[in-house]
C-alpha cells in the first residue's frame, strides 16, 4: 500500500464501533451482506441496447451468490434471438459479479444484467420476503402453458385504426367489430398448445382448432376481419 507524505505524517487515531452493512431481505432471511455469496434470490428485469431496436427481459434465479436459472426473453430485434442463445449459456453458474462483468452478447442483455444486479443486491427481489425462496425453475411458471414469452404486439394508423396481432392468449387471427366499427373481441391460435397436440400425433389441422379461443363478445360481431391483411 502507498500512502501520500502528508498521510504518513498522520498519527493514528483508533476507528470508533463497526455495525456492519445494513441488513437486507433475502428469501424470508435478513441478511449482511458482505460478499457475493451472501447474496440470493429471484428477480426480473428489462433491458434496452443504445439505438433502442430492441428490448430484453431477464429473469435471475440466485442461490448464494450463483446464478442457478435464467430466463432470457427478447422483443423487437432479430439479432437478439441469437444473443439470447448464447446468453442463456453464459449465464447459469456464474457469480453476480462474474456475470456483470462478462459479455452478454447484447447490450439489452447487459443492461437487463446491471438493472437486475442492482435489484439482487439490495434486496428488492421478487423473493425478498420468501422463506426459502423459490426452486430452481420457477421462471418458467411465468411462461404460462405451451412454454412461449407472452407477447403484445398492436399496430395502428390514425387513417385505419388499430389492429391486434399478438395478445397474451396467442396469436390473433381475427378482429371482431361491432356495427360501428369498433372492437369488441377477438379470436387467437394458442400456438404453444398448437405444437404440444402436433408433437402428440394430432393432425395440423385439428391441432389449430383444438388450439383456438376467442375473447370478448366476439361471436356477436356485426364483421371480421383479419388484422394482418384487411
Amino acid at each position: 500500500m502507498i500512502y501520500s507524505s502528508e498521510v504518513e505524517r498522520m498519527c493514528p487515531v483508533a476507528k470508533g464501533a463497526y455495525h456492519g452493512p445494513a441488513p437486507i431481505p433475502e428469501e424470508g432471511k435478513w441478511v449482511q451482506a458482505k460478499e457475493i455469496k451472501d447474496v440470493s434470490g429471484l428477480t426480473h428485469g428489462v433491458g434496452w441496447c443504445a439505438p433502442q431496436q430492441g428490448a430484453c427481459k431477464l429473469t435471475l434465479n440466485v442461490k448464494d451468490g450463483i446464478i442457478e436459472e435464467a430466463l432470457v426473453e427478447t422483443l423487437g430485434c432479430s439479432g437478439m434471438t441469437h444473443s439470447a442463445a448464447m446468453a442463456s449459456e453464459i449465464l447459469i453458474g456464474k457469480t453476480l459479479l462474474e456475470a456483470l462483468n462478462t459479455d452478454l452478447v447484447c447490450d439489452a442483455i447487459n443492461t437487463a444484467m446491471r438493472e437486475l444486479f442492482l435489484q439482487i443486491v439490495y434486496g428488492r427481489t421478487q423473493t425478498a420476503f420468501s422463506e426459502g425462496g423459490l426452486p430452481i425453475g420457477a421462471s418458467l411458471e411465468d411462461l404460462g402453458k405451451g412454454l412461449r414469452s407472452q407477447i403484445g404486439t398492436m399496430f395502428a394508423t390514425k387513417e385505419k385504426g388499430p389492429r391486434y396481432m399478438e395478445m397474451a392468449e396467442g396469436y390473433v387471427t381475427r378482429v371482431a367489430l361491432n356495427k360501428e366499427k369498433e372492437i369488441i373481441g377477438y379470436e387467437f391460435v394458442n400456438l404453444g398448445r398448437m405444437m404440444d397436440f402436433i408433437k402428440d400425433g394430432v393432425e395440423p389441422g385439428e391441432a389449430l382448432k383444438k388450439a383456438q379461443g376467442h375473447y370478448g363478445q366476439f361471436e356477436n360481431a356485426d364483421s371480421y376481419i383479419d388484422p394482418r391483411r384487411q
